[in-house]
């Protein structure tokens, strides 16, 4: 990678040039609450008072766009120092933002906060502006070169979730689509919260993905990223690729296509998710309700269930809905029987069954339907607080005593 060129600026030299600083469309929201500026003004006082020769607050990444430097990382902190520079100097300081309702409110709840600590401040406006330094990094290259090198920091550090490097690498593979389109795209994203990204990519599409495989699918950590890195229509021509190139639908375990499609698929799987089109149905109404269900174990098991349900759901739909839970219901739920679950002896479930894998591979619902389950004798239950689950399994015709 060419043409970058780190250097330390202080906190003066940064607002020197914030006329010359954009937040692109493709950004997230200004998200910091209070806390988050409370923990930045109290590391500064700190540092004031003990290392008076500096504080170094992290590192931005900047984009050289048209002589406008776009900023690709660090958004977060320099709206921040610009609401604590505008306290301390009472001055109209500007950074030009997207109208974004969600920054907007965020921005004038943290000014309004700010101005709390306008005297301790003040006592510290030389330190701020003259000894408080980031590390800038300007790209001069194509964005693809800034948003590699974002995903290469934040791949090594610890500031962002795995599903914001994905999001990252797909608006990278969207550089061919107008702003507005971009600027939808992430608005769009940007409703879901963050801990329900993470479940989602974390606890179903990878778990899914991989159990389908018969591959392990405990943690989903940037180690497994590519996972959710696909195809990309407008660079890549291999033969099987040519159908993809039609309104092709989603499907968890096909590959993934690079762009506008990954983004409205995540749309897709968050809504299917949560099984929220299922009512009236006896087997979930008491996974919902029976007492022990927020146990670790017994939710390690829900999310078995869960994957399985959502994987027969995308693939085969509501045929035969009733049956396939009854059959899901009765095979995932066996490591509740048996003893103590924990997330190994579910991951291992999942694979050693088989089950996910004989749906990758069917092409007709029986195949799940007649799908054969073991259950385990009397002797082999030692599950406690399941009676419910018990009376489930013989209300289906299983051998299981009270």
């Amino acid at each position: 990678m060419s043409n970058i060129t780190p250097k330390i600026i202080t906190i003066q030299e940064l607002l020197e040039k914030i006329n010359n600083l954009e937040i692109p469309d493709y950004q997230r929201p200004y998200k910091w609450q209070e806390k988050h500026v409370k923990q930045l003004i109290d590391d500064i006082l700190f540092h004031k008072q003990h290392h008076s020769e500096g504080y170094r607050l992290g590192t931005i990444i900047l984009h050289n766009n048209n002589n406008k430097l776009d900023i690709v990382d660090g958004q977060q902190r320099i709206l921040t120092l610009c609401l604590l520079a505008k306290v301390l100097s009472e001055s109209s300081l500007e950074l030009k933002i997207p109208e974004n309702d969600i920054s907007i409110k965020n921005l004038q709840a943290n000014y309004s906060f700010i101005q709390k600590y306008k005297k301790e401040l003040k006592d510290s406006k030389y330190f701020f502006l003259n000894k408080c330094q980031l590390v800038e990094i300007t790209i001069n290259d194509d964005i693809s070169e800034a948003f590699a090198f974002f995903d290469s920091q934040n791949t090594r550090g610890k500031p962002l979730k795995v599903h914001d490097l994905l999001k990252a690498f797909h608006l990278r593979e969207m550089k061919y689509l107008p702003e507005s389109t971009t600027a939808k795209i992430v608005e769009n994203w940007e409703t879901i919260k963050d801990e329900e990204l993470s479940d989602l990519f974390a606890n179903y599409l990878f778990r899914i993905k991989n159990w389908s495989k018969e591959k392990s699918a405990l943690y989903f950590t940037k180690n497994e990223i590519d996972i959710f890195k696909g195809i990309n229509l407008k660079t890549q021509d291999y033969p099987f690729m040519k159908h993809y190139h039609s309104s092709f639908p989603f499907q968890i375990d096909t590959p993934i296509i690079n762009g506008e499609h990954f983004f409205k698929m995540v749309e897709h799987y968050y809504k299917l998710a949560k099984l929220e089109d299922i009512q009236n149905n006896k087997i979930i109404e008491i996974l919902n309700e029976y007492p022990a269900r927020n146990r670790t174990g017994d939710k390690y098991v829900r999310n078995l269930f869960n994957c399985a349900l959502l994987y027969y759901i995308d693939k085969f739909g509501e045929i035969e809905l009733e049956k396939a839970i009854k059959k899901i219901f009765a095979l995932m739920y066996i490591p509740r029987l048996q003893s103590k679950v924990y997330i190994k002896s579910v991951n291992n479930h999942a694979i050693g069954t088989k089950f996910f894998s004989i749906m990758r591979n069917s092409v007709n619902h029986n195949d799940v339907l007649n799908f054969p389950i073991y259950i385990p004798k009397l002797k082999d239950i030692k599950g406690t607080r399941i009676d419910e689950i018990k009376k489930l399994y013989k209300e289906l015709g299983y051998e299981i005593n009270e």
